[in-house]
């Protein structure tokens, strides 16, 4: 049952820089090897998010994008 590890934010609706502040602080908050899915739409939350998840040494497992929402699915590592 690894769905009940998995934390959920919904980012949607917030503009550079939050996407990637809210997505830093629930990381912090979460254990080594539990996964959080992130969905946003700002544009600039692709490249955003998926460089501050590499810079700080989390995984990001999977990238996907329905429509405008891009949903990040990103593994805590250290």
């Amino acid at each position: 049952m690894s769905e009940s590890t998995e934390k959920k934010l919904d980012a949607t609706g917030l503009f550079c820089p939050e996407p990637v502040f809210r997505t830093k602080i629930e990381i912090e908050r979460m254990q080594v090897g539990e996964i959080i899915i992130v969905s946003a739409d700002d544009p600039a939350a692709e490249d955003d998010i998926s460089r501050w998840v590499t810079r700080n040494g989390h995984e990001l497992l999977d990238m996907s994008k329905d429509g405008e929402t891009i949903t990040f699915k990103i593994k805590k590592v250290k």
